[in-house]
């Protein structure tokens, strides 16, 4: 089993949580392979973390499933917005950790030897 974590990626947990359950379950390649296809900002960070995973075992995508894919919440960046009458309103630009952990697949195919 190895893992990868990314920390402080500019990218809305909710969001990328939604990318993350997608892939959860899934065979490393398969899941590569399909993120590389998806719209969202969050399934390119997300292909890069489940890279580096498989890379931090030594392993071949195919040879792996991804049994966890979490995304928590990190600290908002925080910025200012001039209103009227010279007061301000916060913006807040959230950001989040992801963690991948694959672990090779077992490749039996439900043939007992």
């Amino acid at each position: 089993m190895s893992r990868a974590i990314l920390r402080f990626s500019r990218v809305s947990p909710t969001k990328a949580r939604l990318v993350a359950r997608e892939v959860q379950g899934m065979n490393a390649e398969l899941a590569l392979a399909s993120l590389e296809f998806m719209p969202n900002k969050a399934a390119a960070i997300i292909s890069k973390v489940i890279a580096s995973a498989v890379a931090n075992g030594d392993y071949e995508p195919e040879e792996v499933v991804i049994t966890s894919c979490r995304v928590d919440k990190a600290s908002f960046m925080k910025r200012w917005r001039p209103r009227a009458r010279g007061t301000a309103s916060r913006i807040l630009k959230p950001t989040s950790h992801i963690f991948v952990e694959v672990a090779p697949a077992n490749n039996n195919d439900g043939k007992d030897a």
